[in-house]
């Protein structure tokens, strides 16, 4: 098969995948109690809307500030006629739709507009990173199939990428030659809700990354999920301080232009010093901000070092891509009551965040916090293995791994039908926009109502499902022991292993 032909040719349809085993009563069940602990969640949402669209609407009834650099600030109307002349570059450049374009290079504003654009010509973005070494670079570009690499940086792009670009007979276009071009004329190419709208690569246990592949819907159902559960307006400001390569920079770069709010792109020079990104927060009015707990940490522990009143202007603290331990919560309520604190999870093969769970001082009475409800149109099931192979529904308290169902799932990987059969399967628990379910592979308990003080029942996450060890017989999660010893305050983080030793 052609690597370099569209990306619908490189994935398997849902009649490809497996069958999950669960039998036709523990399919009833399973949808009882997901209906009953309030694990799925709808809302009706216009997933037909280009971001595209939402900019040029912005732009045409009030224009306003977009996104804001280091260097540059550009308006609504800005951002649209720069993604409409580098749309221009990618067709001088032969892209068509279906047909995947990396992007390179350092955060900047010029990212946002190039995945803008590629959007309009119906195209689908892979990000390559500038910190990647020239053989993750080549990996990716290689395995996605792009046809060229645009270079966002406004000097020579890294030499990692342009060696990368080079072993993977990929051409490189500088995205500056876009502006002596006319703006592309024509209408956003969407042919389809699920039409492949990003590849991601995350890390495979083989050590061959595995490029994840989200739809469109699944991409805008996750960037209303954020508005609504995050309550954006035009008012907000949310930093885009993820690294291109993780699927958080997605939503940081897209969602507050859904509701004529402001991208703060933050680079790495000021975003790993966190008196200086404490700085930044204050000069610009950021109201939203993401960072991996290890990251909240570090701002806190440096707060005494900044100005009197830092970070005032922040709405929201959202921790992810790490277990949020339950005494750093606890620093941040302490230390930032104006600030929210949400705990959200959620894997990049299902458009990102699948829970969200608002961090409240009842749950510091917990070892682990919770991860929280569903966000919006999104399925969740706690289902475990039996030793017939099958799968059964787990009610409150009992232990399970988790499955996604509903519009977020993604398409499985590109190309590689063997691990996507491994992880996604046909969803038997009723009709959804994908028809997939998605394997996490983490272990979750379903907390009854009044845990942690939430009135509904609540997800907990335990860990990976093979971290869970049996001793003398006794099961038990080397997570919970981990967070037991992470809530010395003398411990900032913890890992527990298992030896075996002859008797």
């Amino acid at each position: 098969m052609n690597a370099r032909g569209p990306v619908g040719e490189r994935l398997l349809t849902r009649d490809g995948l497996p069958v999950l085993p669960v039998p036709a009563a523990e399919v009833g069940r399973a949808r009882e109690l997901a209906a009953r602990h309030g694990m799925s969640s709808a809302r009706e949402v216009d997933l037909a809307d280009p971001v595209i669209t939402r900019v040029e609407r912005f732009a045409a009834e009030r224009d306003r500030p977009a996104v804001t650099d280091a260097t540059r600030s550009l308006t609504y109307g800005e951002l649209a006629a720069e993604a409409r002349r580098v749309a221009a570059l990618l067709e001088r450049e032969g892209v068509a739709p279906g047909t995947v374009v990396g992007v390179g290079g350092a955060r900047r504003a010029a990212v946002v507009a190039a995945f803008l654009a590629i959007e309009l010509v119906g195209a689908v973005y892979v990000p390559a990173d500038e910190t990647w070494p020239a053989g993750r670079v080549r990996d990716v570009l290689a395995q996605a199939g792009a046809t060229l690499l645009l270079a966002v940086d406004e000097g020579e792009p890294a030499p990692a990428l342009l060696e990368g670009a080079a072993a993977a007979r990929v051409r490189v276009v500088p995205v500056r030659e876009a502006d002596a071009l006319d703006p592309w004329p024509g209408d956003p190419r969407l042919d389809s809700l699920d039409q492949p709208r990003y590849v991601l690569f995350t890390s495979g246990s083989t050590g061959r990354p595995k490029g994840a592949v989200v739809e469109h819907q699944g991409m805008v159902n996750h960037l209303h999920a954020k508005i609504v559960d995050l309550g954006l307006t035009g008012a907000d400001a949310v930093a885009q301080t993820a690294p291109l390569g993780f699927d958080i920079s997605v939503w940081q770069m897209l969602c507050p232009l859904l509701v004529g709010g402001r991208v703060d792109v933050v680079g790495d020079e000021v975003a790993h010093d966190p008196v200086a990104f404490a700085r930044a927060v204050d000069e610009r009015g950021t109201t939203v901000v993401e960072l991996v707990p290890t990251m909240v940490r570090h701002l806190l522990d440096d707060l005494p070092h900044a100005p009197e009143g830092s970070l005032s202007c922040l709405r929201w603290m959202i921790a992810t891509g790490e277990e949020l331990p339950t005494e750093l919560s606890r620093r941040w309520l302490a230390a930032m009551p104006h600030a929210r604190l949400l705990n959200a999870y959620g894997p990049t093969e299902c458009s990102d965040d699948v829970t969200h769970h608002t961090v409240t001082a009842g749950d510091l009475e917990l070892l682990r916090l919770p991860i929280g409800v569903p966000v919006v149109n999104t399925r969740l099931y706690v289902l475990r293995e039996e030793d017939d192979g099958t799968w059964a529904a787990c009610d409150i308290d009992e232990t399970g791994e988790l499955f996604v169902g509903g519009v977020c799932v993604g398409r499985g990987y590109l190309g590689d039908h063997e691990r996507t059969r491994d992880a996604f399967f046909q969803d038997p628990f009723g009709a959804t926009p994908t028809g997939r379910l998605y394997r996490t592979g983490d272990a979750v308990r379903l907390l009854p109502p009044g845990a942690g003080g939430d009135p509904r029942p609540t997800l907990q996450y335990l860990g990976r499902v093979d971290r869970q060890v049996k001793i003398s017989g006794v099961r038990m999660e080397l997570g919970e022991i981990e967070a037991v010893l992470q809530r010395h305050p003398a411990v900032g983080a913890a890992a527990v292993v298992v030896h075996d030793y002859p008797a």
